[in-house]
């Protein structure tokens, strides 16, 4: 396992953020409290341990009890906030949550593709799964397309973050540095991707079919 405060301290936040992000989708869809848990948990473990595996590590999941339980912390703060909000997954602070969670798994995900030195692209693409791959298990667990793939502006902003980790890391040379970077481009781009509602263009809207 790395040895990298930095790298524990965005594993955490980004468990807790997301795992509360899960549960309070599948608490909206009306799951029982079994299958709120198991969507908060993939959530906050999909992209990790796709990530794991991609690099031939053991699940980081699978080797601390820690881990699980900030997962179960953050599906206790969505219960919570499910007891005082009618929309929990809409409300400001689960999106600020994403937008945290999404900026804390980008730069754990380019700290440890960076650990066991893989390409430049591997670096921007670990980041990318590490940080959206949760989202798109518990869509498919709760019966949507991933949303990642349509047209909204949030693995972009992980991607971004990625990218701008290599570039600080390969240009500075300080590995604090690229992950603030990191981190703050990603949960930066994020909130002013919702904040001024951006989209990525939909390609069938643009297709050929659309003029005949």
């Amino acid at each position: 396992m790395l040895n990298n405060s930095i790298f524990w301290t965005a594993n955490a936040v980004g468990l807790v953020a997301f795992a509360l992000v899960g549960a309070s989708k599948a608490i909206r869809e009306g799951f029982d409290p079994f299958g709120v848990s198991v969507v908060g948990l993939v959530t906050a473990f999909g992209g990790g341990t796709t990530r794991d595996i991609l690099l031939v590590q053991i699940p980081l999941s699978l080797q601390t009890l820690s881990n699980i339980g900030f997962g179960m912390t953050g599906i206790l703060m969505a219960v919570l906030l499910s007891l005082t909000l009618e929309i929990p997954d809409q409300h400001p602070s689960s999106i600020v949550a994403d937008a945290i969670g999404l900026g804390a798994f980008a730069t754990a995900g380019a700290i440890v593709a960076t650990d066991v030195g893989v390409s430049p692209f591997g670096v921007v693409a670990i980041a990318t799964i590490n940080a959206a791959g949760g989202g798109a298990f518990a869509d498919i667990l709760l019966d949507r397309s991933p949303f990642i793939l349509l047209q909204d502006f949030y693995a972009s902003c992980a991607v971004l973050g990625g990218f701008s980790y290599w570039l600080v890391s390969m240009t500075i040379g300080d590995g604090n540095f690229a992950a603030s970077s990191c981190a703050v481009v990603t949960f930066g781009t994020r909130l002013a991707a919702i904040r001024y509602e951006w989209e990525l263009p939909n390609l069938r809207e643009h297709s050929y079919s659309k003029y005949n």
